[in-house]
């Protein structure tokens, strides 16, 4: 059984306004102060809600739904902070029964904790930070009998549990058992939490387990344990996005009509970039989440390594939220009054349960690792591809098999010279494999099939992406492909599109964009080359700068000024001008990476055909605001940062630092980072793939790719040590003596990712942007 949408927003409904009917701020307070035991006549409320049940299976009175209803009831739970253990009950103990084979004593407990007569929980820590079960290697024989004599640590709930669903034994021998609250050598140990829960330390002291009550035996037990504990990582980082939203939402009301100076405190920029900070951190978990219980659905092996990535975004977004919503609050968000404070509260009990941010960012990696060595037994097998098909169902194809067929091509036809190049590669040296790809009909992946695209889906674009970078796929002057393109699909005439486009895919039309001038970078409706309408053709005169690759093209698309007597926006029309025509001049810029990747244009008079203006006059603001939405959606690619991040995987091979634990948590920060603008990506291109405009938040997109790249570029530096200044090749390996070069101008990618800041409006104009036209902050 599994809901749709419009089920899962009855769900959302239901459980909020349940939990809205009450002062659930009192009742925490109230709950908290009087030790933190389970409140019965609120579980036994959600029982009859049927929330209880949500991981029960149907023939145990259940109603065995999946993951993705699970989180929906725990986002809406956290957005009231209620500490009631749904998680540890309704969804790990659940889970754990539910996998477990068939006896009288599991059916019992699952119908018990279904109705909420019966609140079984885990023991299974033994340690403080545990992410994983841990049995010693052999434990005292005791004969035929099952005798558990253990300390447990972070059991929720203790004192409100009518028992525990134990894990004892050792490696050869792992045992689950049901160990009743009234059993003997039973020592419970509470710890009074600030947000009002139930937890602390369990000592079983040498029960003799009955026979009805050993629940499993056997290899298989931790592993199940493993998978009920994350799932309900899952379902807790659904809570903390719930948490998060609801405190963001509390200090975007305040900010508003809190006044300081005469004005609202809202209408700071300082405080407008900060809670816009806030904003994307809470988008990015929710695009996570999302992307997550996708992949677990397709593939249940995914479950550990998206649960470890859910559980460190959810720790970053809803700490950067409540710390941030405290301070914003004032006086007020320290006084206990203020309900942001137990936001605050729940958060950080939230964070220490099953694994913080830190343990889960090493068992990430350790994940990472494994799916690699799993990716080099199944490397590039090229007899299994003995040729390509260049149109297919791109979408029923199995993504593994999508995976391997681009390798497979990658490895037979890319020029290995040219891989891991960290320098923007010029038109003469990716030509061949431009016009290689454009035979093969996957030139255009984004592109409806009926123009000469493939089509692909977003999950399929970002396997494209992907598998581009892991092989060191250099990007060809690529304008025409990803900005003009679409364009003319949505504003150009038949017959532009019917001269453009199979252009476009040859090759024989190489395109540079015409926007920023020396006066009008981010101000661009300052611009002022004009166009000047004389009979069949407009006179364009005026200069264009920081068009990348330029000295390459063949044609630019620019905006030009067509009237000066209305305001900015309004006189400014679309041209597509061929740069071959008499009065244009072409001067390449040298970056202080020592390359000409950008130019500035000039035009003297130049003749241009009326045909060859996109849209209505005048109306070319509406163009570049869309152009400027596909620029930020292309500039919010994954495909940079993956490249960069191949290059430091490379480094740290080469040198031995993954086997250094503070590199592998910046690596593992940075991945989950990368995955998770991947996530925010995929969501973005579904929304222009549908043909639709890209919304204002598409900024925040813009920013985090950005900003994501330049954090990996400076881990790139840091592993690269004294290479950091090194021109050329820089060597890693000890063995290589100067004949493996590791990189190519290690310091690239840095300068690449600060320019990259700049363009499509700076990242400061984007967050003004997200904060007024998105976050509705006052001016």
């Amino acid at each position: 059984m599994a809901f749709d949408q419009s089920d899962l927003e009855l769900l959302r409904d239901s459980v909020r306004d349940f939990l809205g009917r009450d002062d659930q701020g009192r009742r925490i307070r109230a709950q908290a102060a009087a030790g933190g035991r389970l409140d019965r006549d609120i579980w036994l409320s959600m029982a009859q809600a049927g929330w209880l049940a949500v991981c029960v299976p149907p023939d145990c009175d259940g109603l065995g739904l999946g993951l993705r209803e699970t989180a929906a009831i725990a986002e809406e739970m956290g957005r009231s902070f209620v500490p009631e253990p749904f998680v540890a009950v309704a969804v790990q103990a659940a889970t754990l029964l539910g996998s477990l084979p068939e006896t009288e004593l599991r059916s019992e407990l699952l119908r018990g904790l279904a109705e909420g007569s019966l609140v079984p929980a885990l023991a299974w820590q033994t340690r403080l930070g545990q992410t994983e079960p841990e049995l010693p290697a052999a434990e005292p024989m005791q004969g035929a009998a099952s005798i558990i004599g253990r300390n447990y640590v972070a059991v929720a709930p203790l004192a409100g549990a009518d028992g525990w669903l134990a894990l004892a034994g050792s490696q050869d021998a792992p045992l689950l058992a049901w160990v009743p609250a009234r059993a003997p050598g039973l020592a419970c140990q509470a710890a009074r939490r600030i947000d009002g829960a139930d937890a602390g330390k369990l000592r079983i002291g040498g029960y003799r387990v009955p026979a009805r009550q050993v629940l499993a035996r056997g290899a298989a037990v931790p592993d199940l344990l493993c998978a009920a504990l994350d799932r309900g990582r899952v379902a807790q980082a659904a809570q903390l996005l719930g948490l998060a939203r609801r405190v963001f939402e509390m200090t975007l009301d305040y900010m508003k009509v809190r006044v300081q100076f005469g004005k609202p405190i809202g209408s700071f920029q300082s405080l407008q970039h900060r809670m816009v900070d806030g904003y994307m951190q809470i988008q990015l978990l929710d695009y996570a989440l999302r992307q997550a219980l996708d992949a677990i659905e397709a593939d249940e092996r995914q479950l550990s390594m998206q649960a470890s990535r859910l559980k460190v975004r959810a720790e970053t977004a809803a700490g950067l939220v409540t710390r941030l919503a405290v301070q914003m609050h004032g006086g007020m968000g320290y006084s206990d009054e203020a309900d942001v404070g137990l936001g605050l509260k729940r958060a950080l009990c939230l964070f220490a349960e099953l694994g913080n941010a830190r343990a889960h960012k090493w068992r990430y990696f350790s994940c990472l690792r494994a799916v690699a060595a799993q990716m080099d037994v199944a490397s590039t097998d090229a007899e299994a591809w003995p040729e390509f098909p260049q149109d297919a169902d791109w979408e029923s194809m199995p993504e593994a098999d999508f995976r391997g067929m681009l390798r497979a091509f990658f490895h037979r036809h890319y020029p290995e010279h040219l891989r891991h190049k960290t320098a923007r590669l010029h038109w003469h040296e990716i030509k061949d494999w431009y016009t290689t790809l454009s035979r093969q009909k996957w030139i255009a992946p984004a592109w409806p099939k009926e123009h000469g695209g493939m089509a692909l889906s977003p999950a399929k674009m970002i396997a494209y992406i992907e598998e581009q970078e892991r092989y060191g796929v250099g990007r060809p002057p690529d304008q025409g492909l990803v900005m003009l393109g679409p364009i003319l699909l949505r504003f150009g005439t038949p017959e532009q599109q019917a001269r453009y486009l199979p252009r476009i895919l040859s090759g024989e039309h190489v395109w540079a964009q015409g926007y920023s001038e020396p006066g009008a970078g981010s101000d661009l409706a300052a611009l002022r080359c004009v166009a000047v309408p004389e009979g069949e053709h407009f006179i364009v005169n005026g200069q264009k700068t920081w068009s990348t690759l330029a000295q390459d093209a063949t044609h630019m698309f620019m905006l030009v000024r067509t009237d000066k007597t209305v305001k900015k926006q309004a006189g400014i029309s679309f041209l597509l001008v061929d740069l071959a025509s008499p009065g244009v001049q072409v001067r390449p810029i040298r970056t202080i990476a020592g390359d000409e990747e950008y130019c500035e244009v000039f035009f003297e008079n130049v003749r241009v055909p009326r045909e060859n203006l996109v849209g209505a006059l005048n109306q070319g603001w509406t163009i570049s605001k869309a152009l400027l939405g596909l620029e930020r959606l292309f500039s919010g690619s994954p495909k940079h940062s993956r490249n960069t991040l191949g290059m430091v995987e490379k480094v740290a091979e080469d040198a031995g630092l993954f086997q250094d634990a503070a590199f592998v948590s910046d690596y593992a920060q940075l991945h989950i980072d990368l995955a998770d603008l991947s996530a925010a990506y995929a969501a973005f291109a579904d929304v222009a793939r549908r043909g639709e405009p890209l919304p204002p938040d598409v900024s925040l997109l813009k920013i985090w790719a950005t900003e994501t790249h330049e954090r990996i570029s400076l881990l790139l530096l840091d592993a690269a040590r004294e290479h950091a200044g090194t021109i050329g090749n820089a060597y890693f390996a000890p063995d290589t003596q100067g004949e493996a070069p590791a990189i190519e101008n290690v310091q690239m990618p840095l300068f690449n990712a600060a320019a990259a800041k700049i363009f499509s409006g700076t990242n400061e104009i984007q967050r003004n942007i997200l904060a007024k036209a998105v976050l509705g902050l006052p001016v």
